[in-house]
């Protein structure tokens, strides 16, 4: 062991006639441990929450959408996904439409979303349908032409044979297009699995007693739950065939959605489908779509490193305080090992020595408190939310490696620093000056 190191932890482990400086130094390994701990804590939460919600996202929208810019719709779409589907990267593609609409259940209404799908290539690019909790999305797979039974009025009527009018009434709902609401909005309209809502689109369609709104009913077969609220209260999922009949579209889609390999590719992705797709068309990734959201959590994480790293600075004045507080009491043990030969850089290496190892007992400390905290609640699910609020129902954990390294680079450098001073003050001690009247 270097000469400095053995007299810095000789200074730590004596028993010293002013307990007050044992107080203090002990107070600023706590300092320092409690400054850690609770930085890798908050790093663990922001970290768990930005997880969070990048995976239910990625679960909820597609990593790259090709829209056709100035235009209605993409037309001739099937073959344009087949070509783009084999582009490098590309897992999936899906056609979709996109439509504002007024959803409405007798007295209620709210205005919705309503994207049509096809089932068979929506799972592959997105985990909605598997968020259904009530009913179920198979409704929603496309059939042949014979989902609305029509009546042969030439046929002889039958009194023994001829539908009740339940019976009629239920031909009717089953013959109705099928719908799935997001949890919020149908609690809000008051629907259930089974219920029939009237769907309005506001772009109407020309009569000749002018411009009158479009509408269809449509039956609740399900009833999905992302676990985002602007998901559940504002979306609805239908038919790609009957969105079209809806909202008069034709043969057209608004968006085609694609699934990449790398999600943190997408936006290369994006720019190889719009070169690919031609001009006229415009690609975005999931990244460009949440730009503000991430920024946000990335400004709050940088936030929360510097508020709660201001504890690692108080503790950081405790060991100046302490190291500048043993540098007087210790001034005759110095100025005799002065005398003896040691050099003033070696004076100064001992007392930054100390410092040192304060900071690094209170780091290592900070760091297993922080880390065991954070992997508990992670585990045990020790914080509690409100789903309805949070759309969680506990505080995530997800502690990274990478983090603790920062913190702990972080607190040596800053008790590093808190030591520079004492260390400063006891090189230029002078030998005969302090042991003068000795």
């Amino acid at each position: 062991m270097k000469f400095e190191l053995f007299v810095a932890t000789r200074y730590l482990r004596a028993k010293r006639r002013q307990a007050f400086i044992g107080v203090i130094t002990g107070i600023s390994i706590a300092g320092v441990a409690a400054g850690v701990a609770s930085l890798i804590i908050a790093l663990a939460i922001n970290n768990g929450f930005r997880q969070d919600l990048q995976q239910r996202l990625l679960g909820s929208t597609s990593h790259v959408n090709l829209l056709r810019i100035k235009s209605d719709g993409i037309s001739n779409w099937r073959p344009l996904m087949e070509r783009l589907a084999k582009t490098p990267h590309v897992v999936a593609a899906a056609p979709a439409i996109y439509e504002q609409v007024l959803i409405s259940r007798g007295p209620r209404a709210r205005g919705a979303v309503v994207k049509g799908m096809i089932p068979a290539y929506e799972r592959k690019v997105s985990d909605l349908l598997s968020s259904v909790r009530i009913g179920s999305a198979a409704a929603l797979e496309e059939t042949p032409a014979d989902t609305s039974t029509s009546v042969d009025k030439t046929a002889p009527v039958q009194a023994e044979s001829s539908p009740t009018s339940l019976e009629r009434v239920q031909q009717r709902v089953a013959a109705m297009p099928p719908i799935i609401l997001g949890k919020d909005m149908a609690d809000d309209l008051g629907a259930t699995v089974g219920s029939i809502v009237l769907v309005t689109s506001p772009q109407g369609e020309l009569t000749p007693f002018g411009m009158v709104p479009k509408y269809l009913r449509f039956r609740v077969v399900g009833i999905f739950n992302s676990g985002f609220y602007d998901y559940d209260s504002s979306w609805a999922f239908a038919r790609l065939s009957d969105a079209q009949q809806l909202f008069g579209l034709g043969d057209l889609i608004s968006v085609l959605e694609f699934k990449v390999d790398d999600i943190y590719k997408a936006g290369e992705v994006a720019r190889t489908l719009e070169q690919a797709a031609g001009p006229g068309f415009m690609a975005t990734s999931w990244m460009e779509q949440n730009k503000s959201l991430f920024r946000a959590l990335r400004l709050e994480r940088v936030v929360t490193f510097i508020t709660i790293g201001l504890i690692v600075f108080v503790a950081a004045l405790n060991i100046l305080i302490s190291l500048t507080m043993m540098v007087m009491e210790k001034t005759k043990d110095i100025a005799v090992l002065m005398s003896m030969g040691t050099r003033k850089s070696q004076v100064g290496r001992l007392f930054v020595a100390q410092g040192v190892l304060i900071g690094i007992i209170g780091t290592a400390f900070g760091l297993v408190l922080g880390y065991a905290v954070s992997w508990a609640g992670g585990h045990y699910h020790l914080i509690s939310l409100s789903p309805e609020v949070y759309s969680i129902d506990y505080v995530p954990f997800a502690p990274r490696g990478i983090d603790g390294v920062l913190v702990a680079l972080v607190s040596l450098g800053v008790s590093f620093i808190a030591t520079l001073y004492p260390s400063w003050s006891a090189a230029r001690i002078l030998p005969a000056e302090a042991l003068r009247y000795e």
